[in-house]
């Protein structure tokens, strides 16, 4: 058994770049980044940013196009592939990417010029799953398709709300 999952919380670093395949289907590419916070040896606060390339297709790509831009922060699942080309000389160069079939937009609502969400909702889009018990929605969030290969029409999944927090709903741990 393999596993190939990516699971990433970071920003972008440009607007995305969305493009059209000669058949017509719809590719974006942008770069999140993500940093990691630590102390050295000596006490001083360190960060190592880790820049990670994203490409999704399909609906998720034109999703993707209409609503990121530069700065925000996105949750993205998807898979490591890595894609062999020839530069313009013939050599052979090697990239390795993360393809995207889900994204969640985060942050506050006011952080997005374009939305018109109340604050901290979350915007979830992803490549449809199949339900396993009809009785329990299996998403919270509105669906979208996001991977190639997959010809389903994305359905729209009821939106519920979160219960309100109550301390004493926590499990001691």
């Amino acid at each position: 058994m393999s596993v190939n999952k990516v699971i990433l919380v970071g920003n972008l670093g440009k607007d995305p770049e969305l493009r059209y395949t000669p058949s017509g289907a719809a590719v974006v590419n942008f770069s999140i980044a993500t940093t990691e916070n630590y102390k050295d040896r000596d006490g001083n606060r360190q960060a190592n940013t880790e820049w990670h390339n994203i490409v999704a297709w399909r609906q998720l790509a034109e999703i993707c196009g209409k609503y990121l831009h530069k700065g925000k922060q996105v949750y993205i699942e998807g898979k490591l592939q890595t894609r062999k080309w020839q530069d313009r000389d013939g050599n052979d160069k090697y990239t390795t990417e993360i393809v995207a079939d889900q994204m969640q937009m985060l942050g506050r609502a006011g952080d997005d010029n374009n939305s018109n969400q109340g604050d901290n909702q979350q915007q979830s889009y992803a490549k449809p799953q199949p339900q396993q018990n009809q009785a329990q929605p299996s998403q919270a969030q509105p669906q979208a398709q996001g991977q190639p290969g997959g010809q389903q029409a994305a359905r729209p999944a009821p939106v519920y709300e979160e219960p309100a927090f109550n301390p004493d709903d926590e499990i001691p741990f």
